[in-house]
């Protein structure tokens, strides 16, 4: 295992700027989500960890110890790709041990490792298959046995179950949490898919723009954003971004009037009060809804996602995204019913529109 540290990291194709001065510490032996939209830079990060792509400037250390000029081998690390990147023309046995042929191992010791790797990720009776005849999971699994058997100090996966259908990448989750916790490892995992990195995680790091928004557990994360982007993009569903405005300063914090919503003022507390008539955005979680809430909102519903233990109703506000409300388990609404809910004004976030940070 191995600490890795991200000193004024950047990468730039000509004119254009991808990352730009990044400073991070990964953990020895967490398991590290870099999460964010596509081109946020987030593979090339990894790719730049892995030493598949130039460092523009900055420093990579593994370990402690400087790794810009090394070779992947030479840094100690294993990568898994999206698209599994087997021989076809091999077994699964042979794609397994692979890389320990080209180290010039021992026979002996090469299959010893090969079948304990198979037998980790059970898929022992699937050696002496070739990759035509394994499906996606089959074959992602062979693609993390073949980074097992290096016994690396650190495991680096890009997307590695992007090709997937939705049963299997729930599977795959699992088993990937459930290696980490056997290995003991560093490894560091990217998505753009946030459940896979609330679910996955023992730290998230936040992208957009080549630039760290936010990076903590996944918990942290989710109750407490830094700004818009993380609050939206942390959460599934995402969390309602609402437009208000400050009506006065109460002890403790503000009132605010939510502008697309006919309900009460909403008193919010930050320690750091807007003025009274400052345009602010309100963050709140689609389950912060519930009749119980001390906030009341009536509200007609343009849609109902019914998902068998839950329901989320959807109602479009002058705003592009709708306002989405957890239903419970309330199966009687349907679309164009009346609905009379409430929210916990204590769950409420403040925002500036301005900036897009936490009015904390």
């Amino acid at each position: 295992m191995a600490p890795i540290e991200l000193r004024g990291i950047g990468k730039a194709y000509g004119a254009a700027t991808i990352i730009d001065g990044l400073d991070l510490t990964l953990d020895d032996g967490m398991l590290t989500v870099f999460v964010g939209p596509s081109g946020c830079g987030k593979s090339t990060l990894l790719r730049m960890i892995a030493g598949l792509e130039s460092i523009s400037h900055g420093e990579v250390r593994i370990g402690g110890r400087r790794a810009n000029e090394a070779t992947p081998t030479q840094r100690g690390v294993a990568m898994v790709f999206q698209n599994y990147a087997l021989y076809p023309h091999l077994t699964v046995r042979n794609n397994i041990g692979f890389p320990l042929r080209m180290a010039g191992m021992k026979r002996e010791e090469i299959a010893r490792r090969v079948v304990q790797a198979a037998s980790r990720l059970r898929i022992e009776p699937l050696l002496d298959r070739k990759p035509a005849a394994l499906s996606g999971g089959q074959r992602q699994r062979v693609a993390i046995g073949r980074a097992i058997v290096r016994d690396p100090d650190i495991f680096l996966f890009d997307e590695p179950l992007s090709n997937l259908d939705a049963e299997l990448r729930v599977q795959m989750r699992l088993e990937i949490a459930s290696l980490h916790k056997a290995l003991d490892a560093t490894m560091v995992y990217v998505t753009h898919d946030q459940v896979e990195a609330m679910t996955l995680a023992d730290r998230i790091v936040v992208m957009r723009g080549g630039r760290v928004e936010q990076s903590g557990t996944p918990m942290a994360l989710y109750d407490d954003p830094d700004n818009m982007f993380v609050a939206g993009f942390i959460g599934s569903p995402r969390m309602n971004l609402l437009r208000g405005r400050v009506t006065a300063r109460v002890k403790g914090g503000v009132t605010v009037t939510l502008r697309d919503l006919d309900a009460a003022p909403v008193a919010v507390q930050v320690t750091s009060p807007p003025e009274p008539g400052t345009d602010v955005v309100v963050g709140l979680r689609p389950e912060a809804f519930s009749p119980t809430g001390d906030v009341v909102v009536r509200v007609t519903a343009d849609a109902v996602e019914n998902l068998g233990g839950t329901a989320y109703g959807y109602v479009q506000l002058d705003e592009s995204d709708p306002l989405t409300i957890d239903l419970g388990g309330d199966r009687t609404i349907r679309v164009g019913s009346s609905v009379t809910t409430a929210f916990e004004a204590a769950k409420a976030l403040l925002f500036d529109p301005k900036t897009e940070h936490r009015i904390r």
